[in-house]
């Protein structure tokens, strides 16, 4: 056997088995790229929600405000 064969014996499999590696790391980031938009989806939902809560309360204090001042009044 030749270096040039013992090369071809050692070289294809390390070569075949790196790019299959490499195909799956590829596949799995893919993977779990989907995953971070979901949750980005839902980070924004909540971001939404506490938003709508503040407004919500802001009026609430207004209101409790003018209530309180109206009863002062009296």
């Amino acid at each position: 056997m030749s270096n040039a064969q013992l090369y071809l014996a050692i070289g294809v499999p390390i070569l075949a088995n790196a790019a299959l590696i490499g195909l799956l790391l590829a596949y799995i980031n893919a993977k779990f790229e989907g995953v971070n938009q979901r949750f980005e989806g839902i980070d924004r939902r909540f971001d939404d929600m506490r938003s709508l809560w503040l407004a919500e309360l802001h009026r609430v204090e207004e209101v409790l405000d003018a209530r309180l001042k109206h009863l002062e009044e009296r």
